[in-house]
Formats: structure tokens, C-alpha cells, sequence
């Protein structure tokens, strides 16, 4: 039996739909995810420069392997609008292994196109 890889769910918000449906198609297209989700508007209150700030965003859930993760932060911290974008990974320890190897085969490098 061989192992899979780990399987991650990466979190980040942006500041609005346009901005989340641009970075989505990118890190799909560059197979850095096999999926992404934009939910929508969610009110964030933060503390940010000593200040409670209070806004709307639009959250990304992101499903990826552990292999492109550097990648797709990169890819994240390089498309965000935010000086210090949320970006967290969070391992998926259990799930449908039929969805799980779908996500790993959709992020090889190694896949045609």
C-alpha cells in the first residue's frame, strides 16, 4: 500500500469577490490546488496596528498537497492585496480517499494537461 500525501486545507480572506475569484483561477491553473471555494461576505474584527478594525471579506478555503505548499503561498502572498495576508494550513487527517487522491493527482507537477 503506498502512502499518500499530505493533504492540507489552506484558509486565507481577501477583501472581495473580484479578488478572490482572480487568485482561485490561478492557483487552479497553476495546479497548486485541485479546488477552491469562495464563500460568501464574512465580517472579520481584528486588532491591526494597535487599532480593532472591523471588515468585510471573502474567505478561501483551498485544497492542496503539502508538496505545493510553498508554492501556493508564494502565489498567495504575491496576489494578495494585504501588506500580511491569513494564510493558514491546516493537515486533513481523514477524509474520503477517493476525494483525497483526486486532490493529489490534480496538483502533480508531473500532469499532463
Amino acid at each position: 500500500m503506498s502512502l499518500m500525501p499530505q493533504v492540507l486545507l489552506v484558509l486565507t480572506n481577501v477583501p472581495n469577490e473580484e479578488v478572490a475569484e482572480q487568485l482561485a483561477r490561478q492557483i487552479v491553473e497553476r495546479r497548486l490546488a485541485a479546488c477552491v471555494n469562495i464563500l460568501p461576505a464574512i465580517r472579520s474584527v481584528y486588532r491591526w496596528e494597535d487599532q480593532v478594525e472591523a471588515t468585510q471579506e471573502v474567505a478561501i478555503h483551498i485544497k492542496t498537497i503539502a508538496a505545493r505548499y510553498a508554492e501556493l503561498e508564494a502565489t498567495i502572498k504575491e496576489m494578495h492585496p494585504y501588506a500580511v495576508p491569513e494564510i493558514i494550513a491546516v493537515p486533513i487527517t481523514d477524509g474520503l480517499p477517493a476525494y483525497l487522491d483526486w486532490i493529489t493527482r490534480e496538483t502533480s507537477k508531473e500532469r499532463n494537461v
